[in-house]
């Protein structure tokens, strides 16, 4: 199979879809690569909002705008870890430049900023991420697991995640309720 990168676009899970961990999920893929695939799940809200994970880290939140703001289900790899999607990319440590605008960050020294009211202007705040060995994503893809459509920033920060999956969708012109749970190969 021809080497293609997805960095910057999503995952779509298909509808027989059946990994409790992915199904019906729309993943960011943040970075694709001959070494594998590291994503974050963008629809799966946790019981835990910035007020309660901002105690357990021990960071003073004084902009308490935020307090409310949910921590969402990144994927079932370093669920114990925080990852954070954010635009600006900024000049945080520990960050993956994914696209022009948006970097993944994993060090405390952002989350630091945001309780000061100094973060990025646009964040989303995962425990754990998705990630694929090396040919393990294409492998799925030719097996019709997953559609893929370019990201677009406004789908991953403004976009309520309860709609996000059905907004990618429509990124490809297709309603999810018609999708066949069986696929087959022409």
């Amino acid at each position: 199979m021809k080497s293609v990168d997805l960095t910057h676009h999503f995952l779509i899970a298909m509808p027989a879809m059946t990994d409790p961990y992915f199904a019906k999920t729309l993943t960011y893929i943040c970075e694709h690569n001959e070494q594998g695939a590291l994503g974050i799940v963008l629809n799966r809200r946790i019981d835990l909002d910035f007020q309660a994970l901002f105690e357990q880290i021990k960071i003073p939140l004084e902009n308490q705008a935020l307090a409310a703001m949910p921590v969402h289900y990144g994927g079932p790899v370093q669920m114990d870890r925080g990852f954070v999607l954010h635009q600006p990319a900024g000049e945080w440590q520990s960050s993956l430049q994914v696209a022009e605008d948006i970097a993944l960050t994993t060090s405390k020294d952002i989350l630091e900023a945001v309780g000061r009211g100094e973060g990025p202007a646009k964040l989303f705040v995962s425990l754990g991420y998705a990630g694929w060995e090396a040919g393990q994503l294409e492998h799925e893809l030719a097996q019709n697991a997953w559609l893929t459509v370019p990201a677009t920033p406004a789908l991953i920060f403004d976009e309520p995640e309860e709609t996000r999956l059905a907004a990618a969708m429509q990124m490809l012109g297709v309603d999810f309720a018609f999708l066949a749970e069986d696929a087959g190969h022409a």
